[in-house]
């Protein structure tokens, strides 16, 4: 548990960075977003999970 709320806490760091940091590049990449094609949005989401447990299965294994 104490793992999964350090990886949490981790993943609020780099949104805070992104959003406190650059409000500007934030929302241009919320335009972006809102332009793309779903299926380019599933795959990247797919292909990001499939990065983050391989990261996590090397780090942990």
């Amino acid at each position: 548990m104490a793992d999964f709320l350090a990886a949490l806490g981790l993943v609020l760091v780099v949104e805070g960075l992104v959003y406190g940091g650059f409000p500007t590049l934030a929302k241009r990449l919320a335009s972006e977003v809102l332009s793309t094609p779903e299926s380019a949005l599933r795959a990247a989401g797919l292909a990001a999970i499939a990065i983050g447990v391989g990261i996590v299965w090397l780090v942990r294994g």
